[in-house]
């Protein structure tokens, strides 16, 4: 099985300690895979209209979110 599907799996443990734990992984997968798509989607030409209203939040919370390299994945590198 994969590490995302175990993860998944685990999510719904009935021990906390082990669902919690998935629950943050995943949390942590989705943040990044989150910034990789927007980081696309910018070099791609979209507007940050446009990313907002992929991702149901404001034009203004996805730019303070991702602009200026104060992202997931620009602090990484």
């Amino acid at each position: 099985m994969s590490d995302t599907a175990q993860l998944a799996s685990d999510a719904g443990s009935r021990d906390p300690a082990v669902g919690l734990r998935a629950v943050r992984a995943l949390r942590i997968l989705v943040d990044r895979l989150e910034a990789l798509q927007v980081e696309n989607a910018r070099e791609q030409g979209w507007s940050w209209q446009e990313i907002a209203y992929c991702l149901e939040v404001t034009r203004q919370a996805v730019h303070k979110k991702y602009a200026g390299g104060r992202g997931l994945l620009r602090r990484e590198k």
